[in-house]
């Protein structure tokens, strides 16, 4: 199984709206690595949201220009930002036979997620930017797997998609 994560783009600070959606930034840099993402063929069986505005914004950008439907968004608990990440595993583990799954989550719950799935622990020091994307091959099975690539916003808005 393919998993992709993504930390959600750039927030609006609690002062100026307390749900903290998606800032015209952070908009603007999911906006270019999703267009990055249909640019590598990126495809999904599932999108994956936490109940945070800025995380389902997210998940919604990304859906829109890599083909999936935006009513089929799962929004779930277990990518909250705090979420165990046992919870999130076994949320994954669920899905087993999908062949891509993409989840626009939070820190510090994806760092630990992606370390936990490629060390058994939280052995890596794993960090994801704003709107940055990771792929991870997970084979669910025999618990093999291996960090197949990691890209910053930087790198991901200098692809032509």
């Amino acid at each position: 199984m393919l998993i992709h994560l993504m930390q959600h783009g750039a927030c609006l600070s609690k002062e100026l709206d307390p749900h903290q959606p998606l800032s015209p930034v952070g908009r603007e840099q999911v906006m270019k690595s999703a267009r990055a993402a249909r640019a590598l063929g990126l495809r999904f069986e599932l999108v994956v949201a936490s109940p945070k505005v800025r995380s389902l914004q997210t998940a919604e950008i990304m859906a829109e220009h890599t083909g999936y439907p935006l009513p089929r968004i799962e929004v779930t608990d277990a990518v909250k930002a705090m979420a165990p990440v046992r919870t999130t595993l076994h949320f994954i583990m669920d899905y087993e036979g999908l062949d891509s799954i993409f989840i626009a989550g939070h820190l510090p719950s994806l760092g630990l997620l992606a370390s936990e799935i490629l060390t058994g622990g939280p052995n890596l020091d794993i960090a994801i930017e704003n709107s940055g994307l990771m792929q991870i091959n997970w084979n669910i099975a025999t618990g093999q797997s291996g960090l197949n690539w990691s890209l910053t916003p930087a790198q991901l808005a200098e692809m032509k998609g």
